[in-house]
């Protein structure tokens, strides 16, 4: 805003003097950092104090038409860091007032100054507020219609009793409207929030790094996971997963359209500024169906104490949503302790990594995790998550560890958690997990994600894993359940959508599993697993050609992956390619000279081949060497052909799997 679109350079409220050409606040004589676009809003609510500033008002006045951004977003942001500098709460205003899908009001008395009195002489003018009903008008008008601007004259020298009787009486009659006013607001505030349903969804979006350090941005994502970490203990709300989450990070959408993307009832949105040992969260919770800003506060802790500010943040949101907490929800949210400062930052870098699941990922976060524990031995979340690493890595998806070198270590990890923390549902899960992949132990791995889902019912990868567990065990119209539970909470995740057209593929729905598969590499092209399984897809549908093009894509992507290739080599052998397959089984060799290779897959060529010698003894070798891949011997549409096989039989036999 420049000097010519306004009348008024100084102005004071309250304890508050501000300098709108020159955009510096000041609270009694000290300066307060407030950014360039919050100082424009003000600029304009103060210029027309006591009106209605709508919102499409102030985005003609920040934004051209040619400007491309998300207004909604931007502006709510500017209006939440306004507040932040002022210390007040939209519920209950002292300054800026919120019309629900309208706009802003400036609501306090402000005092039109000159440059010598904004540096510390007295003011002369004095505005007091309006207070007009939804409709524009005001029902105390008579009152306030004499009186919106005093003029106070300067006394001289001599005491004229008949004439500071009069300003004071005046004053008086200023401040009775004003608590008039006030009275009437809170009356009108309590009534509103009376009528308020409690909300039963939410999604908290990325929280902004504030510091615009790129080295930081593993804290701030950090904060934003244990935040939905502790709303996700609330059994009666439903939590958005911080993968869907994440989605919207430094996005262009409005929060509306995020809200219905989400299918949620609030969003909470705010910031992280990380100085030194200390943080300060501001955090905001929306109101979709009526963009009300309910509240609105700022944090601050060393961050030592960072569990407690966490907590302290999820139980204001919880007591606005007005969500009615059980004995044991209300225990886990107040639950807290101090943690190590150079423990709890090496968990948070351990679980930016983990997120990328990626194998080089995955190394990284399994280093950070390490650290973690050496520096604090009793962080149950940083041991689940280096078991949750080593789980990972071995397995089937990953595969080039092999599983006897990290089950050990996944198992111990997660009975460590476990030791620290019984209520810790990522210390079940993984858990379960090491039961799942390694321990071939399905009655305690069944019982272990089934307790991970009771303690924390918003945790989807709880219903994704053991999604997992129940298509291994034969139960396909299960797992597909527990699947759609895992995406209503995790909506956006790719992963849960490729999981989810897994899932089919493995219970055999091939034309459902081809439409969901699609549909995910619309999200990311690149993404390999999908485009492997949809190849396998349909190969199974006998639709050779399109098969062989997913997966030789699929390859060329994962740069020659062990479990493409096994599955390339596969749907060679099954169109009759016999030399391409061969040339498959040539590469798998030669990669094993330069990291391990479950002998799965080459088992998998051979069954294609119809090989079927040759086949069994790879698998029973990919059994001896644990691999996760054999859990899957029951469903797997690839090992068809050899069911009839007595080796096969036997082999599902030392298996156990249930019937």
């Amino acid at each position: 805003m420049n000097s010519a679109d306004r009348s008024m350079r100084f102005a004071r409220f309250g304890l508050f003097e501000v300098d709108l050409l020159a955009s510096e606040l000041r609270k009694q004589g000290r300066k307060i950092k407030l950014q360039e676009q919050p100082c424009r809003v003000l600029a304009i609510l103060l210029e027309r104090h006591g009106e209605v500033v709508t919102r499409d008002d102030l985005r003609k006045k920040l934004w051209t038409e040619n400007t491309f951004v998300d207004f909604d977003h931007s502006l709510n942001t500017a209006i939440m860091r306004l507040r932040e500098a002022l210390g007040e709460s939209s519920e209950n205003p002292l300054f800026i007032e919120t019309l629900p899908r309208v706009g802003y009001r400036f609501i306090a008395p402000v005092e039109e100054v000159s440059e010598p009195e904004f540096n510390g002489h007295s003011s002369k003018v004095i505005a007091a507020p309006v207070a007009p009903h939804e409709n524009g008008s005001s029902e105390l008008a008579p009152v306030l219609s004499g009186i919106r601007q005093v003029v106070l004259p300067v006394p001289p020298q001599s005491f004229d009793f008949r004439r500071w009787l009069l300003i004071f009486g005046i004053l008086g009659l200023i401040a009775l409207v004003a608590l008039g006013i006030s009275l009437f607001r809170s009356r009108k505030s309590s009534l509103s929030a009376s009528e308020t349903p409690p909300f039963k969804s939410i999604v908290v979006l990325p929280l902004e790094n504030l510091s615009r350090d790129m080295d930081q941005e593993y804290f701030a994502d950090g904060m934003t996971d244990e935040l939905i970490a502790h709303l996700a203990q609330i059994r009666s709300l439903r939590v958005i997963s911080r993968t869907s989450a994440m989605e919207y990070k430094r996005t262009r959408k409005p929060l509306s359209e995020i809200a219905r993307d989400l299918n949620v009832d609030a969003i909470v949105e705010g910031t992280v500024l990380r100085s030194g040992n200390r943080v300060r969260i501001t955090a905001e919770l929306i109101q979709v169906s009526t963009d009300r800003h309910l509240w609105a506060q700022t944090y601050e802790s060393e961050l030592g104490d960072i569990l407690r500010l966490q907590s302290e943040v999820a139980g204001a949101i919880v007591n606005e949503i007005r969500i009615k907490l059980t004995p044991e929800e209300k225990r886990l949210l107040a639950s807290t302790k101090p943690v190590s400062t150079e423990s709890y930052e090496n968990y948070l870098r351990g679980k930016y990594y983990w997120n990328k699941r990626s194998e080089e990922g995955l190394r990284k976060a399994i280093g950070y995790f390490q650290l973690a524990v050496q520096e604090d031995d009793h962080s149950a979340l940083a041991f689940a998550g280096l078991a949750d690493c080593y789980s990972i890595i071995g397995s089937a998806i990953v595969g080039t560890v092999p599983s006897h070198e990290v089950a050990a270590k996944a198992k111990a990890a997660a009975l460590k958690a476990l030791e620290l923390d019984s209520k810790l549902a990522e210390a079940q899960i993984s858990l379960a997990t090491v039961n799942f992949n390694y321990d071939w132990d399905w009655a305690a791995a069944g019982n272990g994600f089934k307790k991970a889902i009771e303690l924390n019912p918003s945790y989807a990868t709880a219903y994704q894993r053991y999604s997992l567990y129940l298509i291994a065990m034969g139960h396909g119209r299960e797992s597909l359940a527990e699947m759609d539970r895992a995406r209503e909470l995790d909506p956006v995740s790719i992963s849960m959508n490729f999981s989810y057209g897994w899932r089919l593929y493995m219970a055999r729905q091939y034309d459902q599993a081809i439409e969901q598969l699609r549909n995910t590499l619309e999200m990311d092209p690149n993404f390999v697993l999908p485009r492997m399984v949809l190849g396998q897809s349909y190969e199974q549908k006998g639709q050779y050609d399109q098969a062989i093009s997913e997966l030789q894509k699929a390859a060329t992507i994962s740069h020659q992956s062990p479990p493409v290739l096994g599955a390339l080599g596969h749907v060679y052998a099954s169109a009759g390619r016999k030399a391409d397959a061969e040339r498959v089984l040539h590469q798998l060799t030669e990669e094993s000279k330069k990291q391990y290779v479950s002998p799965f897959y080459f088992g998998i060529v051979y069954a294609g081949l119809r090989q079927d010698g040759n086949a069994m003894d790879l698998l029973e070798k990919a059994y001896q060497d644990g691999s996760n891949s054999i859990v899957f011997l029951k469903v797997d549409p690839e090992l068809d052909t050899l069911r009839p096989n007595p080796r096969f039989q036997t082999l599902l036999q030392r298996l156990a799997l249930p019937k």
